[in-house]
Formats: structure tokens, C-alpha cells, sequence
């Protein structure tokens, strides 16, 4: 393609975080460019948004309606390609039915709703709109983690037998909502976050990291939710056990309250012949583990790992491929399919990022486990419709 592709923005204006990481990781390997957004809920803040970006000021837009509304209206070699939506959790369905209803295809942070009806239904409609969908499950990005897949996936270390994925945090370890912090709030709130904090936030990608490794779905949960700090409206620690439908067993734990903990985001795989284990933390290093020889130490950028992982490498060894670059692999991806799409070529069926089913999914769970947390029977099967 001969061309950028050009992105419009929902959210992400000043003071949010996930805004400004899409951004890093959509334009780090010069295929987009940010051309338009509506930043936030107030049309001043977005146009300051607008301004700190340099953007055309009347391609800074007040609402997501207006934006999609007057880039449908430009011609094909001015408006925008596709939209990213970085949001709360609560405006993420409607901003992607309209998108869609709109002719763009979306780039959406997860999860990608906030109920299953709404995650069946924008599935439903990604299917019958013929657009390309993908969702930032961002963690799936990393060179290690794409090791580890294949690993599993070519029958390295046998069956999958166990899988045991944690994600630790401290920060919400006290009221910090109630500070005014921003992240703290809409996150701690069930109008803008859903029926979960916690478990939303990041025990879904703890859901989604255990099936793109293990290679197996979750089929059933039996889960526990708490909410340790006082005067808190949703949970700050959760916990699973997981069934998978190849016949893997798993625990799940997430936590915002463990204090001292940063962002620890790791999995251990356990198969019939060998095991894994990455931490996020150390996200160059995958180790793997033999009954009957020396652990590997295998490392990005290094003799050993294979070509999944080396297409997801951009720096020299011993140089930290992080969040950011994570990131950037999925955008990357997208982009790819998507410039294809525009030029009128098949895209690639192996393209690797999450889609519009990987959401789906992810509700799937989140469903069940509050169903799980909320009665007597534990344990519940995740349904997709």
C-alpha cells in the first residue's frame, strides 16, 4: 500500500493512560497515522486533547457521533480508515455499533463490553458488516509469549495437562477512587466498568493469555470474587478454577489489593512432557523445563526461538521488547489485514490478533464467573450465545 493508514480516536484524551499507549503502538511501525478524534465527553477537553496532537482543528471532533458522522461524509482520500476506541468499558459497545453502522472498521481495548447480550450482538454485527475487528488484547503481542504458543502448539512439551496464570497488582490496595484518582474511579465504578473491577480489568487477560498459550478454550468456571477495601462497589481480588475443553485443568488469581506488587502478569504451563512459564515483568525470558535435561532459558532475539517469535521482534538481544512493542504487534497485524482489505486482497488467515470472537469469548467468561460468584452450584459453563 502506498499510503498510511488513517486512524480516528474515541477517548484517550489528556490525563487518560490507554490513549496514548494505543497511540505509541499504532504509529511505532510507520503503517497509521492519527488523523481525527473525539477525546473526550466534553467538546473543550477535546479540543485541547486535539491541539496537545497536533491534529487539524476540524478534525477534532466533540462526539464519536459527530466524528463518524463527518468522516463518512469525506472523500476516500481524507477520512479516516478505522477507529480505535479507548474508552471506559461502558461506552465500548455503542461507539463500535456505530462505527460499524458507520462503513469503519475498529480497533476496540477490551473487554469489549460490558454484558454478554451486547458481546453477542456486536459479534453478530461484525459478522454481517463484512468489517475487520480487533481487539487489544495486548499481552499476546510479546515475542516470548508467541514462543510459548508455538511450543505448545507443535507438541513440544505434550498434552497441556495445567494451567496456573496470575496477575498481582497493589495499586488499588486502599480508596483510591475516592481521591479522584481517574483510573481508579471509572475502573471502581459499575456504570462505567461493568459488573467487575477486578476480574474485568485484568483477570480477562489472565483468560485470554491461558487459551492463546495452552491452545484450548475454558469451558467451565468455578470462581470467587471479594472486595476487600471498604466502601468499594466492586471486586478488588477474584480467583478461578478452569476447566479447558482439551482436557486441561487451571487456577486463575487476580488482584488489585496485593501490596507491593506492580504488575505481574505471569503463567505457567504444565504439559505431559515438559513445562513454561513467562513472567511480564521479565518479558524476554521464557523458561522451559525438562524431566530429563537442563531448563532452557530461552530469550528474544537469541539463538533457539522460532519464527513466530522472531516476527514479533523488533530490537537486538538483550534489549527489552516491552508493553509498548507488545502493543504494536497487534496493531501491526490489523494493520496488515487491513491494508489488504483496502487494496482488495485476500487477507491472512494467520494474522495474529484478537478478533471480534476473542471478545465474544471474554464475555463468555467474565459471564460465567460472576454467575459462579453469585450462587451455591460453582461450577458454570461459558456460553457464547
Amino acid at each position: 500500500m502506498n499510503r498510511k493508514l488513517r486512524m480516528g480516536m474515541v477517548g484517550g484524551g489528556r490525563d487518560a493512560f490507554i490513549g496514548a499507549v494505543h497511540r505509541m503502538a499504532a504509529l511505532m511501525d510507520g503503517r497509521i497515522e492519527l488523523v481525527c478524534g473525539a477525546f473526550s465527553r466534553t467538546r473543550q477537553k477535546s479540543r485541547e486533547s486535539g491541539r496537545d496532537l497536533f491534529l487539524a482543528s476540524d478534525r477534532v471532533y466533540g462526539t464519536y457521533r459527530e466524528m463518524l458522522r463527518k468522516e463518512a461524509r469525506l472523500p476516500d482520500g481524507q477520512r479516516m480508515d478505522f477507529v480505535s476506541i479507548v474508552t471506559p468499558n461502558n461506552m465500548h459497545y455503542p461507539v463500535a455499533m456505530a462505527a460499524l453502522d458507520a462503513g469503519f472498521h475498529v480497533v476496540c481495548d477490551k473487554p469489549m463490553t460490558t454484558s454478554m447480550d451486547e458481546a453477542v450482538n456486536l459479534a453478530r454485527k461484525v459478522k454481517r458488516s463484512g468489517l475487520l475487528f480487533c481487539l487489544t488484547h495486548n499481552y499476546t503481542g510479546y515475542p516470548m509469549v508467541r514462543e510459548a504458543r508455538a511450543l505448545v502448539a507443535h507438541g513440544r512439551i505434550g498434552a497441556v495437562r495445567r494451567v496456573v496464570v496470575e496477575y498481582p497488582q497493589g495499586w488499588l490496595a486502599t480508596r483510591l477512587e475516592a481521591s479522584g484518582q481517574k483510573q481508579a474511579a471509572w475502573r471502581t465504578d459499575p456504570k462505567r466498568a461493568g459488573d467487575t473491577c477486578c476480574m474485568g480489568d485484568i483477570g480477562s487477560h489472565c483468560a485470554n493469555l491461558a487459551e492463546y498459550i495452552a491452545g484450548q478454550r475454558i469451558s467451565a468456571v468455578c470462581a470467587a470474587l471479594h472486595t476487600f477495601v471498604k466502601g468499594r462497589l466492586l471486586d478488588d481480588d477474584a480467583s478461578a478454577l478452569l476447566r479447558f475443553d482439551g482436557g486441561a485443568t487451571g487456577v486463575l488469581w487476580a488482584s488489585q489489593i496485593a501490596v507491593g506488587e506492580e504488575n505481574g502478569l505471569n503463567i505457567r504451563v504444565y504439559g505431559e512432557e515438559g513445562s513454561l512459564a513467562w513472567r511480564q515483568e521479565e518479558p524476554n525470558t521464557l523458561h522451559a523445563l525438562w524431566p530429563d535435561r537442563p531448563a532452557e532459558r530461552r530469550r528474544t532475539a537469541m539463538p533457539g526461538p522460532g519464527k513466530e517469535a522472531a516476527a514479533a521482534t523488533r530490537l537486538p538481544a538483550g534489549h527489552p521488547e516491552g508493553y509498548v512493542e507488545a502493543f504494536a504487534n497487534i496493531y501491526d497485524a490489523f494493520a496488515g489485514d487491513l491494508a489488504k482489505r483496502l487494496e482488495d486482497k485476500p487477507a491472512h488467515e494467520a494474522a495474529d490478533y484478537p478478533s471480534v470472537q476473542d471478545g465474544l469469548r471474554g464475555m463468555a467468561f467474565l459471564d460465567a464467573v460472576l454467575t459462579s460468584a453469585r450462587q451455591k452450584e460453582k461450577w458454570v459453563e461459558l456460553k457464547t450465545e
